[in-house]
């Protein structure tokens, strides 16, 4: 989470309002300036809600996998648009880090060291 926020704080800081009116983003910048406020592409808000628990270990790390794999998808269509190099290596390491993760999780569960 700190790799993305650090990238999502450098990116628009020094965003200039003609900038932003150009880049489509002058009805966010009037809010926000450039500053963050969490929310889906459909504008939704983030909430605590996006975060299940149900105190057992087999639901809670089905659902940990499942997260995994959702934001790897995030990372590869962010990476299918994206030519800057200095966003890129970051995504593509978080890409690589949500498929190690679910594979050694994968595996633990499984039973195989």
């Amino acid at each position: 989470m700190e790799i993305i926020c650090a990238m999502v704080f450098q990116l628009p800081r020094d965003l200039s309002p003609e900038e932003a009116k150009t880049a489509g983003f002058d009805v966010y910048y009037i809010d926000h300036t450039a500053g963050l406020w969490l929310q889906t592409k459909a504008g939704v808000p983030f909430t605590e809600l996006e975060f299940q628990s149900k105190k057992d270990a087999f639901a809670d790390l089905y659902e940990d996998l499942a997260a995994g794999q959702k934001a790897r998808t995030v990372y590869e269509n962010l990476l299918r648009v994206i030519e800057d190099p200095d966003v890129r290596a970051p995504l593509k390491y978080l890409q690589e880090r949500e498929i190690v993760h679910f594979q050694g999780m994968y595996s633990e569960e499984q039973g195989n060291p």
